[in-house]
């Protein structure tokens, strides 16, 4: 049975929440969203579109919705932008406007002769006064203030949030004077003789000291390092975290932590048990999440027990100030999870909501397991405040940036402690396209747009600082997500999704205000299906695109370096495609026949893709970079020197390149179909490589130096 075409009026009501009503696939093709998709879109977004009758009340409600409250929730405008704002009132009373700068000094805001007719709001007449913002505020977060009148009604004050943020985020100095080359990894492969089963903050300094010195490395860019579920099972991808705000304490080397050295005789005895256990996983073939973090737990554990004291203890509770309520509400979602397992959705239903009384007491009766884990985020905190200091001193000039995956996990910590922030009943994903032609579901909630908004954008803000914090920048994975998002209803596949739009101009800004302070660069990575005009928006904002070398094509051949873009971050392969010599030999290919994820058949896969490497062969042989039938190594590098001859402000190294590996470290559309996320390094044989393997390859100086050769 055919789909059933949507109605007209359902078409202006999904279009007025930004919920899309059509859109071209990957081939081109025109595609209309089906009437159930877009029920069950509005539905997630808590709009009525169930019968014909409930869309006409919802049509009317989204006419009158602005008009219903006093002022916008939120204001986001840039520096020297002087917006109009509209403040509803009932008809007949005055009001004034000003704003509480975040400094603590406050403004008037003038009035704008303007006459708009009043409109019958529930039974009652209500009028609209237009003010103008003053175009000399400052960049940061302040308040708009409503002073009403002394109608008995409408008498007092409304507060919404005012975002300045700045017209342009300008580069790091050290990008202003000609492109920089750094390191790309997933710290977790990386394992050395100290790690416990899976690559650690310590390692990452390692790495970043050693890239610095050694082959003049500026950056070293990690996989998204948020936290994950404190008890097993651990989830493996870094992309379906539990929280973005805070960090995986799997990552702390325990050894580093200062109260170590008061341990007493018995504990360090089995400190140094657990040790020898944990490091036997360094030589397993796959990362064990579970036995690694069981290991760390108890040893921290008897850590934590031995008490903080004097300037130690000062500072974790400025910590615990500084982070407020989002770290209680964290902490406490951890214990309780240690008490009552995962999803928290299976927890007794007094503890479904975070505000309730039975949560209140759980966390009075286990205060000390809650202070526990947030002792834990203290200790990262500092951990990786130190690793950014050494990778500084080393000679790094921007040092760690950091990933931010899209979502979070829907069992996990934010999707209870920010459930009033996120839309239910949907899932993001992607349609379905070249490298993915059955779709992606990703099984994350996504940000409630205007939900966001009436929070005064506070959830993403405190992710976005937390994330920038003692880094150098931050890659913001499928940047495309603060334009739209593709929402899955639950229930159907990736294909039957559809697009909902964000307000990009507030949470673009917001990051560059946030990045502006840190002082920090931000990457987007752009690729796939991207709206018109959105990376010239990106470029005026002055955020970084992402280049993959194997994507960028013109005319059917390979883009030549002088046309890559400069605001750019650049690099010959990314974490969703195999290491460069797997792809080489199609391990990409092998991947998705093994696992039935190919919709043609696969000779004429391997046709397509071998062509494209020929294509990318000849263009390098055509430089004179490259001798005709070169093997593996000498095409890798001949890439990097193209690379090296583009205007990109960042070229990213592959860490996995550098040492030959050719395992995917994931494969996109899959979960426990093939071990993503849970590869260690290995090299061109598949032996397994250690950190220190890796710091003596003899590939990566010259990777390096054929990227730097620009």
């Amino acid at each position: 049975m055919p789909p059933v075409a949507p109605s007209p009026a359902l078409l202006e009501l999904a279009r007025a929440h930004g919920v899309a009503t059509d859109f071209h696939d990957w081939k081109g093709a025109h595609t209309v969203i089906t009437e159930e998709t877009l029920r069950a879109v509005l539905g997630a977004l808590g709009v009525d579109a169930g019968t014909p009758d409930a869309v006409s009340a919802s049509l009317a409600d989204a006419a009158d919705r602005e008009w219903r409250r006093t002022l916008p929730a939120t204001v986001v405008c840039r520096e020297a932008w002087t917006p109009w704002i509209h403040a509803h009132v009932p008809h007949g009373s005055s009001v004034r406007l000003t704003v509480e700068l975040e400094d603590g000094g406050a403004r008037d805001v003038p009035q704008v002769e303007r006459w708009v007719h009043p409109r019958v709001i529930d039974g009652r007449e209500v009028g609209e006064a237009t003010f103008e913002l003053p175009g000399d505020l400052p960049t940061g977060w302040h308040r708009l203030v409503a002073h009403l009148d002394a109608d008995p009604v409408a008498a007092g004050t409304e507060i919404s949030t005012l975002v300045v943020t700045p017209a342009r985020l300008e580069l790091p100095e050290t990008l202003r004077h000609g492109g920089v080359t750094g390191l790309m990894t997933q710290i977790y492969q990386v394992r050395s003789a100290g790690s416990w089963g899976i690559g650690d903050l310590a390692d990452l300094g390692d790495l970043a000291s050693w890239a610095a010195t050694e082959l003049g490395a500026e950056f070293v860019l990690v996989n998204p390092l948020h936290a994950a579920e404190p008890v097993p099972p651990m989830e493996a991808s870094p992309y379906l975290p539990s929280t973005r705000r805070f960090v995986n304490p799997i990552y702390l080397r325990v050894e580093d932590i200062p109260e170590v050295v008061r341990l007493d005789a018995a504990a360090r005895t089995r400190m140094e048990e657990l040790a020898t256990e944990a490091r036997a996983l360094n030589t397993t073939d796959t990362i064990d999440r579970d036995a690694a973090w069981a290991a760390k737990r108890e040893a921290l554990a008897l850590v934590h027990a031995v008490g903080l004291e004097g300037r130690r203890a000062r500072d974790f509770e400025r910590f615990r100030e500084r982070e407020g309520e989002g770290l209680a509400t964290f902490a406490t979602w951890c214990a309780l999870a240690d008490r009552h397992g995962l999803p928290w959705s299976q927890w007794p239903s007094e503890y479904h909501d975070p505000t309730s009384p039975a949560v209140a007491e759980f966390t009075k009766s286990q205060e000390d397991l809650v202070r526990f884990h947030m002792w834990l985020q203290w200790l990262l905190d500092r951990q990786l405040g130190e690793v950014q200091r050494e990778a500084t001193a080393a000679g790094m000039s921007l040092g760690v940036i950091h990933d931010l995956a899209v979502g979070v996990s829907p069992g996990g910590a934010d999707s209870w402690g920010l459930a009033d922030a996120l839309a239910l009943g949907v899932t993001v994903g992607a349609p379905p396209d070249q490298f993915n032609q059955l779709g992606q579901n990703w099984s994350q909630p996504p940000w409630h747009p205007e939900r966001l908004a009436e929070l005064g954008y506070a959830p993403f803000r405190d992710m976005v600082r937390t994330v920038l914090r003692d880094s150098g920048g931050v890659r913001v994975d499928h940047v495309i997500g603060l334009f739209r998002l593709w929402w899955i209803p639950k229930g159907l596949t990736p294909a039957d999704g559809t697009y909902v739009t964000y307000d990009h101009e507030a949470l673009i800004g917001i990051l560059c205000l946030e990045a502006q302070r840190a002082g920090a660069v931000v990457i987007g990575e752009d690729l796939g299906v991207v709206p018109a005009n959105a990376r010239d928006y990106l470029h005026e904002r002055g955020v970084l695109g992402t280049s993959i070398m194997w994507f960028e094509t013109t005319d059917g051949a390979p883009t030549p370096p002088e046309r890559y873009r400069e605001l750019c971050l650049s690099s010959v392969t990314t974490h969703d495609l195999p290491p460069t010599a797997g792809f080489l030999a199609l391990e990409h290919v092998d991947i998705r026949e093994r696992l039935g994820l190919l919709t043609r058949p696969v000779a004429e896969e391997r046709a397509v893709e071998e062509q494209s490497i020929a294509q990318v062969r000849d263009a390098l042989v055509a430089r004179g970079w490259l001798e005709p039938g070169a093997g593996v190594p000498s095409v890798m590098e001949a890439m990097h020197r193209w690379l090296g001859h583009t205007p990109s402000a960042l070229l990213a190294i592959s860490l996995a390149d550098a040492v030959g590996d050719r395992r995917a470290i994931n494969q996109p559309g899959t979960a426990d179909e093939y071990p993503n996320w849970r590869l260690p390094l290995t090299g061109p044989d598949g032996a397994l490589v250690s950190l220190e393997d890796a710091m003596r390859s003899e590939l990566a100086p010259v990777l390096f130096d054929a990227a730097d050769g620009r």
